[in-house]
């Protein structure tokens, strides 16, 4: 009798498994989370929600989240091991399933991140064919793909902040294709999303660190790279 295999014995170029979104996609949603983490996570809780939470185990989307986490690509042969891998390095995670989230993408993922000195919590929607989205990041509205160069900047909600932030990138040449802000109230903390065609120089993150009402920048060049 022929041996069962595993949706991980065949293994393309780009996608791991048997559904570009179940796989690939949250490899990328897990890469690009730890990157606005900053550090790899020592622990992770991981909520599947709508058809993830009913396929996941089934489609592999919980080894290729843990995979994603510890940094693989979404061609890595390690994948299939991707927990054996995870307690080897000691990471921590633990699973839940919410499958009736009318609001939510079909296809979303909730990470929620703790390094030895910070934590974050992602949410990210895996659009098919390896295309992502990351839609929220500690609360605040995102919208972008993490296949450019991203750069987050949390910075006071004052008067020119949005044109002075955009004129700083254009004079280092960098390209702006999407840019949205989202705060929690007039005057509070803003969170400013730019996707960038090109990469940003270290000296202007620099100048942008040094500026007063500047709170904390992360650059995520393109995870594919």
């Amino acid at each position: 009798m022929a041996e069962k295999s595993s949706i991980f014995d065949m293994i393309g170029p780009v996608m791991i498994g048997p559904s570009s979104s179940h796989t690939a996609g949250v490899v990328r949603i897990a890469r690009a989370a730890i990157r606005i983490l900053g550090a790899a996570p020592e622990e992770a809780d991981i909520t599947f929600y709508n058809s993830f939470a009913r396929t996941y185990e089934g489609h592999g989307s919980d080894r290729a989240i843990v995979a994603g986490l510890l940094d693989f690509k979404t061609d890595d042969k390690r994948i299939k091991d991707a927990f054996e891998h995870a307690a080897a390095k000691g990471l921590k995670y633990k699973f839940k399933s919410i499958g009736n989230a009318s609001a939510m993408h079909p296809n979303t993922v909730k990470l929620n991140l703790k390094s030895a000195d910070r934590e974050v919590e992602v949410i990210g929607q895996s659009r098919g064919g390896g295309i992502i989205r990351i839609v929220e990041v500690d609360g605040f509205t995102a919208n972008f793909s993490a296949n450019q160069h991203t750069l987050i900047i949390d910075a006071d909600d004052v008067k020119g902040s949005i044109a002075f932030i955009a004129s700083v990138v254009a004079h280092d040449d960098c390209n702006i294709a999407t840019m949205s802000v989202s705060r929690k109230g007039k005057h509070e903390l803003a969170r400013h999303f730019l996707e960038m065609d090109s990469g940003i120089k270290p000296i202007t993150l620099e100048y942008l660190r040094q500026l007063s009402w500047v709170k904390q920048i992360i650059y995520i060049p393109n995870i594919d790279l």
